[in-house]
């Protein structure tokens, strides 16, 4: 299955979606010039619904990771840059982790500049 989906998580389900979907293409399991599954098919798939899908690859669309075209669906683009594609999977792990953990936006990039080497 190309997505998993917690439905008790508060996590937005299309964070999520779109997050199985980037961890896909970082661990080589989708790349360039994959079809993705039809929005509709994913959604029955994972048990959500189709807009929550759409949203999800709008986001993916947006962050340079797939096409999306009208009777094409959504195909993975095929100048896609892995490495943006793990910096942007290992932001959003990062911010997950620091959420649960209690941390306001402030802190985390506090945290972030304590430890960056300068």
């Amino acid at each position: 299955m190309l997505v998993r989906i917690d439905h008790s998580s508060e996590r937005p389900l299309a964070a999520q979606i779109a997050a199985g979907i980037r961890g896909a293409a970082l661990r080589g399991e989708i790349g360039p010039g994959d079809r993705l599954p039809s929005a509709r098919a994913l959604a029955e798939s994972v048990d959500v619904n189709l807009h929550t899908v759409l949203r999800a690859y709008a986001e993916l669309r947006d962050e340079g990771l797939i096409d999306l075209r009208r009777g094409r669906g959504a195909v993975v683009r095929p100048d896609f840059d892995s490495g943006a594609t793990a910096l942007a999977y290992a932001a959003q792990k990062f911010i997950e982790v620091a959420t649960t953990a209690g941390l306001t936006t402030d802190d985390m990039i506090n945290l972030i500049k304590e430890n960056s080497t300068p």
